[in-house]
């Protein structure tokens, strides 16, 4: 199949999973499973980055400082537009403070929620039709590792949904909205790339940096704050079984 087949099954696949996780999570309420999503998603994205992205835009690229130094740019880069997302919402608290209601402000969260999962699927999008305009074996795992870390986000952003006052049936619409988001920055970047090849690299190279920054400043602090010892240990075994599942799939794929 091309590469834009490819991203499309994906980009779908991708959707429709984090949509039926969504739908279990307000169905059965448990949250609890969420934390349990993350620690997998977490090894899935590190072993994705190191594993294949990685490897494959360095084969690509004949300047790997170059594409070093895109990682960490990227990696800056995601720090900034985090922060400014964070300084956004402090003042969004501020306003709050200085009269505005409650649910005001649980409404604004709400919103911000939707926008911000919607250009983040967008952008997941991005990655994986770059991985598929450069090898059909790395947008698999790439494409794996985006769905393993899309499950627990969007059950996540169900719940903030439901907490800033939506219905059940709404949160699951705006989810579901947002989801198409990734099938349509997907389609919009394969059209683009194929005309582009000499930017492949780094783009993977920038993919590479997002995926390395959710899991290590988004997923992990999460980690931190439950402590048992019970509990850590299942954090652990959970991370490998997501690495683990990046190697199997690629000797899978390989076959």
């Amino acid at each position: 199949m091309t590469p834009l087949m490819n991203t499309v099954i994906a980009s779908l696949a991708a959707g429709l999973l984090s949509v039926v996780c969504a739908v279990i999570v307000v169905l059965t309420a448990r949250p609890t499973w969420v934390p349990l999503l993350v620690s997998y998603a977490i090894g899935a994205l590190l072993g994705a980055v190191f594993l294949e992205i990685l490897p494959h835009a360095f084969t690509l690229s004949h300047n790997a400082d170059l594409v070093s130094m895109t990682v960490l740019a990227g990696i800056l880069l995601f720090f900034l537009l985090e922060k400014l997302v964070l300084w956004r919402h402090v003042h969004a608290h501020d306003m709050e403070d200085h009269g505005h209601s409650l649910h005001e402000g649980h409404q604004r969260t709400g919103a911000m929620v939707v926008v911000g999962d919607s250009v983040h699927n967008f952008v997941d999008g991005i990655i994986i039709a770059a991985a598929f305009v450069a090898n059909t074996q790395l947008g698999i795992v790439t494409a794996l590792a985006i769905i393993a870390h899309e499950i627990p986000q969007e059950a996540g952003d169900v719940l903030v949904l439901l907490h800033s006052g939506l219905s059940r049936s709404k949160a699951l619409m705006f989810n579901l909205l947002t989801s198409v988001a990734t099938l349509v920055g997907g389609v919009f970047a394969c059209l683009a790339l194929q005309s582009l090849q000499h930017a492949v690299p780094y783009l993977l190279a920038l993919a590479a940096s997002s995926m390395i920054y959710v899991a290590v400043a988004d997923l992990i602090p999460g980690l931190h704050r439950r402590v048992d010892f019970k509990e850590s240990v299942w954090q652990i075994v959970l991370i490998s079984l997501g690495v683990a599942s990046i190697h199997w799939m690629h000797l899978i794929v390989q076959e």
